[in-house]
């Protein structure tokens, strides 16, 4: 029940960058619309930056963290148990009326196993969700988060289908819409020009130097000026960029504790010739994004290549702008498949912030990816997205939206594409309640079960 006075503390829990775009509105309408609630953040620490916290923080309007588990990175194992260990001492001080979580990485279940444990209610936001693979570890955490979640908050309504199927009450789940469609709108106006983020970049070449391996582009939500960015490119020792911020895109965590997931010291077969800005600003045919750091489809060496060696047919027709998460590099060049990056056609940039991903988005003719997220980011925003897996936790990004899922097949990866180029790519329509005021609506209905 809620505390003396009529308040209620709600610890809401974040650990990872897609959290970040998802909580930002969250704790926003708490502020504008729910004065009684005293709502405290919670960062684990499972992917954070804290060169880039403030930055990063103060342009998606997120408060400071109230409390810092700094747990960082390790095996699932490992650094779930971690995040339990810590977060059960913020419950025995903070006694919550409830804890909310957001999405499905590590530190959601974490966070609500805890709170189970303990008896503390749990708020799930994004729940319902499946791909039907549970060789996702994301997939494990969706279900088990839904079991012990009291208020289940889904962004499309045949998620309530998912969750009757495995004996949850329909009482329990309220379709409030998409929050990361919230920031996604209320972010448009600050989106950087693609020929911003492009002419910056191209000139340095791929975007990796051999000191440029030493670092990686800005943390996500960091408006960086163009000179910032194109400096930060050329000499990024001096940029203070996150090492290994990428949009929307959860780092996988390492496959055993050993694994490196830091950009690899010395890079030298990455291109380091000029790129020409008029080769993807100038096409007839636009140019692409390209998003790839799946395990799935960066850890075997043949999978990798097959897709490469796909992406460099496209490219002829198709310039590539390719942000690039520092463990694809990594793969990409134990693989011995750096000349791919040789190619004038693309143009890899550094991990990319979320502004300047938002506009290369919204002006590309498709979007290639394995991201989660940006699959409902291109629905929202009308782009083609061909989507490099062979499942979807999202299927109304298919049903609705821009979203055709073509999995690993070179033929299916082209015929996507070509469909794209032709005019006839998927426009879709944003579906029912990505409206910019889900978060909105969970805290009217948060406030109302928590006095109820």
């Amino acid at each position: 029940m809620p505390g003396t006075c009529g308040t209620m503390k709600v610890v809401c829990v974040v650990g990872a960058r897609p959290n970040f775009m998802k909580i930002a509105p969250i704790l926003r309408a708490f502020r504008e619309h729910a004065p009684q609630v005293q709502a405290k953040l919670v960062h684990t620490g499972q992917h954070y930056d804290y060169a880039m916290n403030e930055a990063f923080f103060e342009q998606l309007g997120i408060p400071a963290p109230d409390i810092s588990l700094e747990v960082g990175s390790g095996s699932h194992a490992r650094q779930t148990a971690e995040i339990m260990t810590r977060f059960e001492e913020v419950l025995d001080t903070e006694q919550p009326d409830c804890v909310l979580v957001v999405g499905d990485v590590n530190s959601t279940i974490a966070c609500a196993l805890v709170a189970a444990k303990k008896g503390v209610k749990i708020v799930h936001v994004e729940a319902g969700l499946r791909s039907r693979d549970r060789s996702m570890p994301e997939e494990i955490n969706r279900i088990l988060t839904d079991q012990l979640s009291d208020r289940l908050y889904t962004t499309e309504a045949d998620a309530l289908d998912n969750l009757r199927a495995e004996g949850i009450d329909a009482d329990k789940v309220v379709f409030a819409g998409n929050v990361m469609i919230d920031t996604l709108l209320a972010s448009r106006a600050r989106a950087v020009p693609a020929r911003t983020t492009i002419e910056a970049a191209a000139p340095c070449g791929s975007g990796f130097s051999r000191d440029a391996a030493r670092t990686a582009g800005p943390s996500i939500g960091t408006e960086v000026p163009p000179t910032a960015l194109a400096q930060s490119i050329a000499d990024p020792r001096g940029s203070g960029f996150s090492r290994d911020a990428v949009h929307s895109v959860e780092p996988p965590t390492p496959r055993h504790p050993g694994e490196r997931l830091d950009p690899v010291p010395s890079v030298t077969s990455e291109a380091t010739a000029p790129k020409d800005p008029a080769t993807f600003l100038q096409s007839p045919t636009g140019y692409a994004v390209l998003t790839l750091h799946r395990p799935s489809n960066v850890d075997d060496p043949a999978t990798l290549k097959r897709l490469l060696d796909t992406l460099t047919g496209i490219s002829r027709d198709l310039p590539i702008v390719f942000p690039i998460h520092p463990r694809t590099r990594q793969k990409i060049q134990s693989a011995g498949l750096g000349n791919f990056f040789d190619n004038p056609q693309i143009l890899a940039l550094p991990p990319i912030g979320y502004f300047e991903m938002l506009g290369m988005m919204s002006d590309a003719t498709v979007v290639l990816t394995d991201s989660g997220g940006m699959q409902e980011e291109t629905t929202a925003l009308g782009v083609p997205c061909v989507t490099l897996r062979e499942n979807t936790e999202r299927p109304i990004t298919l049903t609705q939206g821009t979203n055709t899922l073509v999995g690993t097949d070179p033929q299916a990866i082209r015929a996507g594409v070509t469909q794209a180029l032709s005019g006839n790519g998927k426009s879709g329509r944003r579906p029912e309640t990505w409206d910019g005021h889900a978060a909105e609506r969970i805290v009217t209905d948060l406030v109302a079960w928590l006095l109820g």
